[in-house]
């Protein structure tokens, strides 16, 4: 699995930093979001990624299955 960004979707809005903060960040200048790790490994990490991906309120986040 390995996770996406749309960063000309991303509206800021830091869900998914505070889903998951050791896998996703925002930028200081205009929040969009950074991915720490697009490749998290323990199945933990990958069920509070897959909730960040469905909490995003413009989309902008994608798990892409390998």
């Amino acid at each position: 699995m390995r996770i996406t960004a749309d960063l000309t979707r991303c509206v800021g809005a830091g869900q998914c930093v505070l889903t998951e903060p050791a896998v996703f960040d925002q930028r200081e200048d205009d929040g969009t979001v950074i991915v720490l790790d697009e490749t998290p490994g323990d199945e933990k990490t990958v069920d509070r990624v897959r909730e960040a991906v469905h909490l995003c309120p413009s989309r902008a986040l994608d798990l892409v299955e390998s």
